[in-house]
């Protein structure tokens, strides 16, 4: 559920029920969590002095902390990484809380601007902290159509149209001049091999042709592979009044921010943590060491959309104290809802396409 690489230690049962108070504990109330409650807390008779011996055991282990001498205490970072990885702190929503979001989101047309603001503030709510959505985009670009216009001497105008519309113009200075009628004869080969393929396809087709089309598809290939990895242009986001109260010092909500408004953050994170084989929920957890943007951050995301043809992110964003049970319950729900909406509507063939690209939209 996290790309986290780090190595954890093995806890008895006892310990992980008193990891897992400790985190909720401390979730809802954002104070320490003394033995004494955790006496109250657990579902088995355990003397205090057991209860204290374990918390020591964890905070050898990494896993809780005493913010001061006297008091309770609070999970760190490994602790909340450990209760994610180990603990399944996923909660199904009630059935009332599904419906209710299944209604909003099916309310309104699909893959829409009022859709997608829809979705960001159903989570929002749902979740308690704020969320964010991308807009749906095609997953892998697609070969269409190649020319190839010459300019003057060796410079040559080169037309590459993809599958989904999109249209890239490149000039090219050739070693040598090559008239109008070859480039015609080298964008047709070109194209006949290469259409409705990836780039890795075209790359493959390229090392089967002459040596001007082989060059010629490899710099489509390389085209390609940047339109695929563009950096994310819409975000429809809420909740962000509630996610500054939620920090406990200025330089949290900062980060939050940031994430949230600085879209080329906002894409390396995604095209990181969101690679392409891992399609269930991922959960980062203070930058997992990777993203010091990201210290004092928990971001829980997933894509949603149809594999291999058009898909989004979907997440939340908040404190590393945020209530992770409804969290991730609440991003694995919402994602799963938009997915099958967009496969319906694939198989009933009826054409939905992204919004245009309007101005970064403003969040609640």
């Amino acid at each position: 559920m996290t790309p986290d690489d780090a190595v954890f230690p093995s806890l008895t049962r006892r310990q992980e029920e008193i990891l897992s108070l400790i985190i909720r504990g401390y979730s809802q109330a954002r104070e320490p969590v003394s033995s004494k409650l955790l006496t109250e807390m657990l579902a088995t008779q355990v003397s205090s002095a057991t209860i204290r011996n374990e918390m020591s055991v964890l905070e050898e282990l990494g896993l809780i902390a005493a913010p001061h001498t006297s008091a309770g205490r609070v999970p760190t970072e490994n602790g909340y990484r450990y209760y994610v990885q180990f603990l399944n702190p996923a909660r199904d929503l009630s059935s009332d809380e599904e419906t209710q979001i299944a209604g909003s989101l099916q309310a309104a047309p699909l893959a829409t601007e009022q859709w997608l603001n829809t979705v960001a503030s159903a989570l929002a709510r749902a979740a308690n902290t704020a969320a964010l959505v991308t807009a749906p985009a095609i997953e892998t670009s697609l070969f269409k159509h190649l020319e190839l216009i010459a300019i003057q001497g060796r410079l040559v105008l080169m037309v590459l149209v993809l599958q989904q519309g999109s249209v890239h113009q490149q000039m090219l200075t050739l070693a040598e001049p090559v008239p109008q009628p070859r480039l015609s004869e080298a964008a047709a080969a070109i194209s006949s091999r290469c259409a409705e393929r990836s780039a890795a396809e075209v790359r493959m087709q390229a090392s089967q042709l002459p040596m001007l089309e082989r060059e010629l598809a490899e710099l489509c290939a390389g085209i390609m592979e940047k339109a695929s990895a563009a950096p994310v242009r819409l975000v429809y986001r809420d909740g962000l009044a509630g996610l500054v109260a939620s920090f406990q010092s200025a330089g949290g909500a900062e980060q939050a921010l940031r994430v949230i408004e600085e879209r080329d953050m906002l894409t390396a994170i995604l095209n990181d943590v969101l690679r392409p084989e891992a399609r269930d929920v991922q959960v980062v957890i203070g930058g997992n060491g990777r993203w010091e943007a990201l210290r004092q951050l928990t971001i829980i995301l997933t894509r949603y959309g149809v594999p291999g043809q058009a898909s989004g992110a979907i997440g939340v964003l908040g404190p590393t104290h945020l209530n992770y049970e409804r969290a991730i319950s609440a991003v694995s729900y919402v994602s799963g809802v938009m997915t099958t909406m967009f496969s319906r509507a694939l198989e009933s063939d009826t054409p939905r396409r992204p919004p245009a690209d309007p101005a970064l939209p403003a969040g609640g």
